[in-house]
């Protein structure tokens, strides 16, 4: 892509292609940089692993944002209509992990008072701990600019070969005109608003007179919530000569014991549904007079206390199924 992208810079005539090409060639440098890096962190974490360190696995989250940036112009400016038109391409590149996204391109002038991003951004598998980085690029969508020849046109091996290549490029050239980070503890309903630190002062050429903060939505969902985390063959019931076997699926708020797997793959309604909540009591025990292995899950249910008894087929399952409830309940926790 970033081969296709230099080339398709090289030979734009037209002012808009050339802004399109940049801007591709700057999100393909931006994923290289940021694969590079995971590259390391996964060499890290295998000697680690190799010198007996255990990392620990995380909640995954489902995370989206869509945004806008609002303008200050002087009054002369957007009211009175006069001084120089200015006018700057702009888009931003959003950034987790190595999953990396660019809005589309905004021509910007004193005719608008917010930059609006129409795109709602969504990032897969993110951990608790993510940190969304959101870079606002401008460059001026009116100066001269002329098709000229590119430098070498292979892939660079390395991120400072990358660097060198993205400041050598001939055609418009972005700019980074202001930044944020955005955390696990930025999510909350509706839109809301977050300081930008600014990297352009007012004589730039690609400036835009930001107010300095922007306005946007981020809404995480934890993938326990929609997709199965456990399933599995269980015995439901206290009575050990009258248990029911079911085909138990954890997923979000609920274990859904059905009949059979082929109920469940037939989309049946499942035989019982066990609440499980943040607040759900799971403890692992043996019974007698078979020592079987056995879950006694304590949850609410239609605002009454209920309870459970699963058993399991061997230990290993014991272990599996505890496991998984104990975690289920600690994301939920922290969802």
């Amino acid at each position: 892509m970033r081969e296709g992208a230099s080339k398709l810079l090289a030979a734009c005539s037209q002012r808009e292609q050339a802004l399109e090409a940049s801007k591709s060639l700057l999100t393909c440098n931006a994923r290289i940089l940021a694969l590079l890096s995971q590259l390391q962190r996964m060499r890290k974490a295998q000697i680690l692993k190799r010198m007996g360190h255990r990392s620990e696995g995380v909640q995954g989250y489902i995370v989206c944002m869509d945004l806008r940036i609002p303008l200050m112009w002087k009054d002369s400016e957007y009211f009175k209509n006069k001084g120089e038109l200015h006018r700057c391409a702009v888009f931003c590149l959003l950034q987790c992990g190595t999953e990396i996204y660019d809005t589309d391109l905004v021509i910007v002038d004193r005719t608008l008072t917010d930059i609006c991003f129409e795109d709602t951004i969504i990032f897969n598998e993110v951990g608790p701990e993510f940190q969304l980085c959101v870079e606002l690029y401008s460059s001026c969508a009116v100066e001269d600019f002329s098709p000229g020849v590119l430098g070498p046109r292979r892939a660079s091996s390395s991120g400072k070969k990358i660097r060198e290549a993205e400041h050598g490029n001939v055609g418009p050239k972005y700019n980074l005109l202001a930044h944020t980070t955005l955390r696990i503890e930025n999510v909350q309903e509706g839109f809301k608003t977050h300081d930008l630190s600014l990297a352009a002062a007012e004589d730039s050429p690609f400036w835009l007179p930001l107010y300095g903060n922007m306005c946007c939505r981020v809404v995480a969902q934890p993938l326990c919530m929609i997709q199965p985390v456990i399933s599995g063959q269980l015995k439901l019931g206290e009575d050990l000569n009258c248990q029911e076997n079911v085909y138990g699926v954890l997923r979000g708020q609920s274990l859904l014991c059905y009949q059979s797997q082929e109920d469940l793959e037939s989309e049946d309604k499942p035989l019982l549904v066990i609440p499980i909540k943040k607040d759900t009591l799971v403890c692992a025990f043996k019974r007698d007079p078979d020592n079987s292995q056995s879950i006694y899950i304590s949850t609410q249910s239609q605002g009454e206390d209920v309870a459970y008894t699963l058993t399991m087929h061997t230990p290993e399952d014991m272990q599996y199924w505890t496991k998984a409830l104990w975690q289920h309940i600690y994301n939920m926790s922290k969802g």
